[in-house]
């Protein structure tokens, strides 16, 4: 089922993003703080696909904590519910999840994780599941979130823009995950004219369990 070119890299070091020629002063920076990247492929759905892999990654070998992020994900049909999504329209996609979950508690295996989100099938339903979520959350809190949407109509925003596969994501999208997932996430963005990269913690003030680092719009997985 593997295409040419995983959707997920294996892990490699963080020299292989710097360019030919004299690496410039944000990928100096970017080497002080971190050893490593994993690249995901490029397909519009990076960010939704690089979140839940880094995370599960980030728990593998923390009993407790995967159980917990299991927990939330049973209990994240009841806010698509909410959101007026019909079970039969995403039950498949959350037990895909819930499946993903319960074999990296079964085979605590960096490979079994890397696996399953190369599977084409499973992986894209792991990210429609997520995107479904981020979608529901943004619709139960709409009061909040529509302040920040560009759309006039939230509704549909999260129609078009998120809950449709290969669209890319806005910052908004990415607090509500973080919020329905009750994760951090650490963004390092190389864009911008400064010498320094940009670093966002999302929700502020609390301790990151994955970082990603951004760059033209692409998300991909770092570690410290």
């Amino acid at each position: 089922q593997m295409e040419a070119g995983s959707i997920v890299e294996c892990r490699e070091d963080i020299s292989s993003l710097f360019p030919e020629q004299t690496p410039g002063a944000k990928h100096k920076d970017l080497s002080s703080q971190f050893s490593s990247v994993r690249q995901v492929r490029g397909d519009g759905n990076c960010f939704y696909r690089a979140v839940c892999f880094a995370h599960l990654e980030s728990v593998l070998h923390n009993a407790r904590s995967l159980q917990r992020f299991k927990d939330k994900i049973i209990q994240s049909g009841n806010v698509l519910s909410s959101a007026g999504f019909d079970e039969s329209f995403f039950k498949h996609h959350l037990s895909t999840l819930v499946d993903v979950v319960e074999r990296c508690q079964t085979d605590e295996q960096e490979n079994t994780l890397l696996r399953l989100f190369n599977e084409h099938k499973t992986s894209d339903s792991v990210v429609q599941y997520l995107r479904l979520l981020t979608s529901a959350h943004l619709r139960n809190h709409a009061d909040f979130f529509c302040n920040f949407v560009e759309s006039p109509d939230l509704h549909a925003y999260c129609h078009q823009e998120v809950e449709a596969m290969a669209m890319e994501c806005d910052h908004v999208d990415i607090l509500a995950l973080a919020q329905a997932l009750d994760i951090c996430i650490h963004i390092v963005s190389m864009e911008g004219d400064e010498e320094k990269l940009a670093h966002h913690i999302i929700p502020e003030g609390a301790e990151p369990s994955l970082h990603l680092l951004y760059k033209t719009s692409h998300y991909n997985i770092l570690y410290p």
